[in-house]
């Protein structure tokens, strides 16, 4: 059995997860409707990333014994200024994600629930990749997004991107 407020805070970090897939798939939606299908592809795959995550927390959740709670989603609430404005968007909402799951993190190792930790620990790992991989998107377009040849080329290496399920397997 898991300390409640351990499972509360699980049970938020699904909401949050999903949360972060509807965040990405409305930057997926503003660069289709600007013609960067590249862009669009980078973001729904991250959106499916999003979803496998909240999907992991789920199971876990019910892997022990407790009840996973759905609450409400919202919509995301944000405009954008221009083509390098969702990739910074996407960079600290990442941050956001990893601050959130290192709290969750530091609070199971206080009621040493080491079962959790071990299974944030692949979390843990896995945001300083969603981190990097926002932070390269940001200093690409930086080089190279001014520019429409290298903005073509940009949207070119995104649309290449494939998806991949996580690997975590839980207990």
């Amino acid at each position: 059995m898991l300390n409640s407020d351990i499972v509360k805070l699980l049970n938020e970090q699904v909401n949050k997860e999903l949360y972060s897939a509807y965040l990405y798939l409305d930057m997926a939606n503003y660069y289709e409707s600007r013609n960067l299908g590249g862009f669009a592809n980078w973001f729904v795959i991250q959106a499916q990333e999003e979803r496998d995550h909240a999907m992991l927390f789920r199971q876990y959740i019910l892997n022990n014994g407790e009840e996973q709670i759905l609450m409400q989603i919202d919509a995301p609430d944000v405009t954008y200024a221009d083509y390098k404005d969702p990739l910074v968007k996407a960079f600290e909402h990442e941050q956001y994600v990893t601050a959130s799951i290192h709290n969750i993190y530091d609070a199971a190792l206080k009621v040493k629930d080491f079962r959790t930790v071990q299974f944030l620990d692949w979390f843990v790992k896995e945001q300083g990749e969603e981190e990097k991989n926002a932070d390269d998107n940001v200093k690409k377009f930086e080089l190279f997004g001014s520019d429409p040849k290298g903005l073509f080329m940009l949207d070119n290496e995104m649309k290449a991107r494939i998806y991949s399920a996580p690997s975590l397997i839980l207990d």
